[in-house]
């Protein structure tokens, strides 16, 4: 490594070595050897492609939206997969049909009518193995492996997940992920290995060497991403404001840069979210169009030769943009622009603009250059992807192996009193728990699907359960299986294991909002109430708990004798068990060797206090050793906490209806007949069946599958809905609004109601009509309506159970997302109704 920056200091991650901390953003000596003939071979390949080429170089589409034809008759220069998009939308799409369709686009891209051809390439989610593939190996989530301090591991692992893609004839995946997360209230906290800079940057080195190696026919072009902060947000929130220093953001959360950079990666993504350096009063804005960062830090003080491509839709976040228009970003330094539906609008529109002059053509040039120079590197000319060594061989999917060592070294002991575990090979064992025998959650997110959900056992053909696994370790006459714990006959078994924890999330859904408690028990009730089952027992309790982040479980280990945090393993449940069974005179076949690469929380609202070490009960670097004995007292259960304090917004709907708050469609003007909305984002509801009053279906306003679309055919409403009312006035009191983004499809011709409801035959109601007809259709509108508004004299809002409703009848259709009730909002305290109060 060559640094421009100063040294201030050095400090060291156990097992991986140290890390130079910098003053200024370091430069890296590429490994790669600079090429005079393969810079000329791109100088030529570049000065004969027309415009037209060009820009279909920098455009990304996704599989489900365009053509081969079209990747031919748009000179398109890659396509993606993304979460829950397979070949013919056939989820259990075999090896041979992905093969097949990349030859397809391989083939198209070859076709083109030009004198000089350039190969498209196909990008994939691989972020635990080729997890998007049926079939295929799922190793544990980066949260895991972080806790195995293993950088060889992690060569491993990429080398595997390379061959894997090859085998599909896919060439680029979109891994691996180095955000060093700070809050586990971030729904992504899993996709980082740790909160540790060191770790990621050790891990960032080993990942990508395992994944490009010197790009042979079983390595693929990696990605390192998310450039830059996404860890840092503030409140965990996805997407959000990173508020760090300027040092903190170079040593921290570029580090993992640092080690990408040194392994030679040639892609890096932007990310979603926007930094504000409140220290230098530097804000950047969204990364997307930071050319500061982009251009400024990665490419030129970095010295990055590779190419910037930016994340699903995120040029439609840049102030003035939209998903298929964005000057600004190309200018800021992406190369290249993932489009996944809008593609062809942003060829026109990216066309014209440099026509126009808005955007350079020296800027085209050099993101062309960029884009390839990789492909040359990478090897992508020459080949048809079924014509690469591997290609098609459903075996190179499976490294199942390695899979179980992995889950073995990501296993954290966090309690182990009286020495109960191992358990003896041959006790009686009753498993019990949602997470024993079910998969999906297991494996997490980014599984199959985007969010993991809607997913079986049958989905994952060559996955162990955790349940399998300890029936192969003891012996399956020895293991039974209940759904609970309720009514256990003590003498019928020696020990307890327990298998709960979170079930599948993704991005933005997985997120806990600031003012939620990180207890576990507070969205899993399920699980505190199964371990008290099991404790009354008198049997030792063994409690295996699978999440996706480090979370508040005091009552869940007071009421466990031992307590593992398996993360998510994947697939090879088998790995656990091998960590709970002693071989022949007690001596465990394998110990526990992972340790926490993130610190454990102690209490409910561990972001809320000053002194940050006195909110942890088990900090980085923490796990204990079957030959280590440790007995943990009981421990504090914080039980009057039911709400981290100082929350400023109520969230009710941000892609999914947020707890405890649900959506309904209630058809007629009483509204009485009433439909839940589930939480599946790719069902279309036509309802009722027999005479559609709605059409619903999930569309995006400001980010993928964010909004809900209604089309009203009849009278109805669409309202959000909680068991429990809430108490506005507290809001109120700070000038609070309903605040909501709104796309108008087709204008109402009758009223238009936004109302509240307050119980049996109560609402507050506000018309806004003329609001709505007075916004153009098919732009993305902020709505905020004062509290005030909905308040008739002698009237509160202290007991409301519908916070947002929607009344409205046809024609009209509009999207509506990120329904929150915000406090100081601006202008809020002196804001003019947009319609009289309905008595």
């Amino acid at each position: 490594m060559a640094g421009r920056g100063a040294v201030a200091a050095q400090t060291a991650s156990p097992g991986v070595g140290k890390l130079t901390h910098y003053t200024d953003w370091p430069h890296i000596a590429s490994p790669r050897k600079t090429d005079p003939q393969l810079d000329a071979r791109v100088h030529d390949i570049v000065a004969r492609m027309s415009l037209a080429q060009k820009i279909g170089q920098m455009t990304q589409a996704e599989i489900k939206s365009i053509t081969p034809d079209q990747v031919r008759q748009f000179y398109i220069g890659s396509v993606l997969n993304g979460g829950g998009s397979w070949p013919q939308g056939n989820k259990h799409a075999g090896t041979a049909d992905w093969l097949a369709l990349a030859d397809r686009y391989y083939d198209a891209s070859m076709a083109v009518d030009a004198p000089v051809k350039v190969p498209v390439i196909w990008g994939t989610d691989a972020v635990h193995g080729h997890s998007n593939v049926f079939g295929a190996t799922l190793f544990p989530h980066n949260i895991g492996l972080g806790a195995a301090h293993d950088p060889e591991l992690i060569r491993q692992i990429g080398a595997a997940t390379a061959r894997a893609v090859r085998a599909t004839g896919i060439d680029w995946a979109f891994a691996p992920t180095l955000a060093v997360a700070q809050n586990a209230r971030w729904g992504r906290t899993y996709e980082s290995f740790s909160s540790d800079g060191p770790l990621v940057h050790a891990y960032a080195r080993a990942y990508i060497d395992g994944l490009q190696g010197h790009f042979g026919d079983a390595n693929v072009l990696a990605t390192a991403k998310h450039f830059i902060g996404d860890g840092a947000t503030a409140n965990g929130t996805d997407q959000g404001v990173a508020k760090v220093s300027r040092r903190d953001m170079i040593n921290v959360h570029g580090a993992g840069y640092v080690g990408a950079l040194e392994a030679g990666v040639l892609s890096v993504m932007a990310s979603y979210n926007s930094w504000d350096d409140a220290v230098d009063g530097i804000n950047y804005g969204k990364m997307s169009g930071a050319r500061a960062l982009l251009t400024g830090v990665l490419k030129e003080k970095m010295g990055f030769p590779g190419f910037i491509v930016s994340d699903w839709n995120a040029i439609g976040q840049l102030p003035g943009c939209s998903n298929a228009s964005c000057p600004q970003a190309i200018k800021a330094g992406i190369d290249m622009v993932m489009v996944p539906d809008d593609w062809r609008a942003f060829i026109a529109n990216t066309t014209r603009q440099v026509q126009d002059g808005e955007i350079p053509m020296a800027r085209i040039d050099d993101a062309v250059s960029r884009i390839v120079r990789a492909k040359l590197v990478m090897g992508a000319f020459g080949k048809r992807p079924s014509q690469r060594a591997g290609a098609g061989d459903a075996s190179r999917l499976q490294d199942r192996a390695l899979a179980r060592r992995a889950v073995r070294e990501s296993l954290v002991l966090l309690k182990n009193n009286h020495d109960v575990l191992p358990l003896r090979r041959g006790s009686r064992v009753l498993v019990v728990g949602k997470s024993a025998d079910t998969i999906a959650n297991q494996v997490g997110g980014w599984s199959l699907t985007w969010q993991g959900t809607d997913n079986g056992n049958a989905d994952f053909p060559n996955a162990t359960s955790v349940l399998a696994g300890i029936r192969a370790a003891d012996g399956a006459a020895n293991v039974s299986y209940r759904a609970t714990a309720d009514g256990v006959d003590p003498g019928t078994f020696d020990a307890i294991i327990a298998v709960i924890g979170e079930t599948p999330y993704a991005e933005t859904m997985g997120d806990i909002i600031p003012s939620a408690t990180l207890r576990h028990g507070d969205r899993h009730p399920e699980d505190l109430a199964l371990l008290k089952s099991a404790a009354a027992s008198g049997k030792p309790v063994v409690t295996v708990f699978l999440s996706g982040r480090p979370l508040f479980v005091n009552a869940l280990l007071n009421h466990s004798d031992a307590f593992v945090a398996g993360w998510l393993p994947g697939s090879e449940g088998e790995g656990i068990a091998d960590l709970l069974f002693a071989e022949g005179q007690g001596r465990p076949a394998f110990d526990f060797t992972g340790t926490l690469s993130m610190p454990w929380p102690g209490v409910p609202c561990p972001y809320a206090g000053d002194d940050q070490a006195a909110n942890w009960l088990f900090g980085r670097g923490y796990g204990l050793h079957y030959r280590a004995h440790h007995e943990l007292p009981a421990l504090p259960l914080h039980a009057g906490v039911m709400t981290c304090a100082n929350s400023s917004t109520l969230p009710i709907f941000h892609t999914l209806a947020q707890s405890p708050f649900a959506l309904y469609l209630g058809a007629g003007r009483d509204g009485k007949k009433v439909q839940a909305v589930g939480a599946d984002l790719n069902a279309v509801i036509e309802w009722p069946a027999d005479q559609p009053v709605f059409s619903l279906r999930t569309v995006q306003v400001n980010t993928q599958q964010d909004a809900k679309s209604i089309t009203w055919r009849g009278p109805g409403r669409f309202f959000a809905q909680s068991p429990q009312p809430t108490d506005l006035m507290p809001l109120l009191a700070t000038h609070a609004a309903l605040q909501f983004d709104l796309v108008i499809g087709t204008p109402a011709r009758g009223p238009v109601t936004i109302y509240m409801g307050c119980g049996e035959g109560c609402t507050r109601t506000v018309d806004v009509s003329a609001m709505f007809a007075a916004y153009k259709t098919g732009q993305r509108h902020a709505v905020s309506i004062p509290l005030q508004c909905f308040i008739r004299p002698g009237a509160d809002l202290a007991h409301v159970d519908v916070p947002f409703g929607v009344l409205a009848a046809p024609p009209f259709s509009a999207a509506f997302a990120d329904v929150r009730i915000a406090a100081d909002s601006a202008g809020a305290a002196e804001a003019t109704c947009p319609g009289t109060v309905a008595r």
